[in-house]
């Protein structure tokens, strides 16, 4: 029996086998939880909706998160499946691509600042709200993803480390907010990772390579990695840890400087 055994889980942007929320999905099933999905858009519906057919579930609901009006009708969706929510997974994110390419001041636009601040920060919260009403009174962990770039500036990462930032903030909010209510609300900022979503990032793969020599392990982590945490973070086996941000990086973010760089090996 896993330790996720009867927790009801609902995973969120879910778009092929290497997206990290896939990570977690896996981890959760293994670890016993039901599952379901959501998806934004009919071009990701089929790709889902096979993925999630590997891990016993054939709950998979449409959301774009941009909408509120989506964002109720998946929960109340839901509800008709479920009679509760106790896992929230949300793994979206979004910025337009021009202004992941290119000094921040000369990329970044109003517009586009206020929709990577919409989709990648906010939708939580939206989220979040919305499913309040499935999760009051079942001890209740809602997870979201991060990225050091939120802490640290990174080329071409731009205006998504803002809202990146937003959701650091997020989720020491969220937390104080649902506390009262048993309910935790935690982050996972992963290592580089090649994702789709990664490869929206001009130069990743050297970004990639310089990540696997600075960090203390020498190796970048795997969806897997991120998704056990995730597991574990959402379990019962974490019932005191709220508002944080977990690194799941190999210990990159916790150096200036490897050995490996200097030429040395041991």
């Amino acid at each position: 029996m896993g330790f996720l055994s009867g927790k009801k889980a609902l995973i969120c942007g879910v778009a092929n086998q290497r997206s990290i929320a896939w990570g977690i999905a896996q981890a959760m099933h293994r670890e016993g939880a039901d599952l379901a999905f959501s998806y934004p858009n009919d071009k990701l519906k089929s790709r889902v909706e096979d993925l999630a057919a590997q891990v016993a579930s054939d709950i998979v609901l449409p959301c774009d998160v941009s909408s509120d009006d989506e964002i109720n009708s998946l929960f109340r969706n839901l509800g008709q499946c479920w009679d509760g929510l106790d896992i929230l997974v949300h793994c979206i994110a979004f910025a337009n691509r021009e202004e992941l390419d290119g000094s921040y001041l000369d990329t970044v636009t109003r517009e586009g600042f206020a929709l990577a601040h919409d989709v990648s920060s906010y939708s939580f919260a939206g989220m979040g709200k919305a499913a309040l009403p499935l999760m009051e009174g079942r001890n209740g962990a809602m997870l979201t993803l991060s990225y050091l770039g939120a802490v640290r500036s990174m080329p071409n990462y731009n205006v998504m480390g803002l809202a990146k930032a937003s959701l650091e903030a997020n989720v020491r909010y969220m937390a104080q907010s649902l506390g009262n209510r048993s309910i935790r609300v935690n982050a996972i900022s992963a290592g580089p990772i090649r994702t789709l979503a990664a490869s929206g990032i001009k130069n990743f793969k050297a970004m990639l390579g310089h990540f696997e020599t600075i960090a203390p392990l020498g190796r970048a982590v795997t969806i897997d990695e991120v998704g056990n945490t995730a597991a574990f973070l959402c379990s019962d086996l974490a019932s005191g840890i709220t508002g944080e941000i977990t690194y799941v990086d190999a210990g990159f973010s916790t150096v200036c400087l490897s050995d490996r760089l200097l030429g040395k090996t041991s």
